[in-house]
């Protein structure tokens, strides 16, 4: 059974910034795919950035030059560094764990005020 414990979100205004933390325990957390996810009030949950176990990235377009998403497998944490935020960004924030299965965090809070 994979644990996951996000932290780091908050209220900002537009044009800030904000780091979200992934703690990971229960698992060989190098091996993972580990992702962000957003949901917005009403909406699906969808892809905000993936880094695979060798370090490869992914991000969806709408964050593209503005999120970055690193990990550190000595401290069995992903990170979700966040700049330039937008109302638009707005929502519950995930973290995903994936290795034959998908587990994930309870989430947080980010709300960016225009």
């Amino acid at each position: 059974q994979v644990q996951l414990v996000e932290s780091g979100g908050g209220l900002v205004q537009a044009g800030g910034s904000l780091r979200l933390s992934c703690a990971a325990s229960g698992s060989i957390f190098s091996r993972n795919v580990m992702g962000w996810y957003r949901q917005a009030p009403g909406k699906q949950r969808v892809l905000v950035a993936r880094i695979a176990s060798g370090g490869t990235t992914n991000y969806a377009d709408s964050v593209k030059g503005r999120f970055t998403i690193s990990r550190d497998n000595t401290k069995n944490t992903v990170y979700l560094q966040m700049n330039r935020l937008k109302p638009e960004d707005t929502g519950v924030y995930f973290c995903s764990s994936t290795y034959q299965y998908t587990y994930w965090g309870q989430g947080t809070q980010v709300t960016v005020s225009s």
